[in-house]
């Protein structure tokens, strides 16, 4: 990922993770509740052998639910959307995720043959707590920015 990536979706941040290079015995990461990431952590969940690269997965939002998303090897495009902005993100650095808050719209395509990604969730899985329609998703959205006279 770049260093210099600033994130322009509402709902979102960099979560740069504790990192050791221990020649030649690997790399260690580190991330913790309250600290690099921003939440309590109450699932965890990890997705590979993404053998299909012209997959898209997500497509959804979420109205409570806080993620936070590592890709741990290879790399694949996270498409993020918060009903305003959109933008790309090439997640290929083991060693920074994106915090995915409530209401971003999120994808994720592009994915290489070794891919591996980790995500770690403020809460348990709730099926209530989805919105798989993108229309709803904007309409949610624009409502909400109207009661907050944006």
């Amino acid at each position: 990922m770049n260093s210099k990536l600033s994130l322009r979706v509402r709902n979102s941040g960099l979560l740069p993770l504790k990192f050791f290079k221990d020649v030649p015995d690997g790399n260690l990461f580190i991330a913790e509740a309250g600290r690099q990431v921003p939440f309590d952590i109450k699932r965890v969940y990890f997705i590979n052998n993404l053998a299909n690269q012209k997959a898209v997965r997500g497509h959804h939002a979420h109205r409570k639910l806080e993620q936070a998303i590592f890709c741990i090897s290879g790399s694949f495009t996270l498409h993020l959307d918060d009903g305003r902005t959109k933008q790309r993100v090439l997640l290929n650095d083991p060693s920074c995720g994106i915090r995915l808050g409530p209401m971003l719209w999120h994808t994720m395509s592009s994915f290489s043959y070794d891919c591996v990604i980790l995500v770690l969730a403020s809460d348990y899985f709730e099926e209530a707590d989805y919105i798989r329609s993108h229309a709803e998703f904007v309409a949610a959205v624009t409502a909400a920015d109207g009661a907050a006279g944006r």
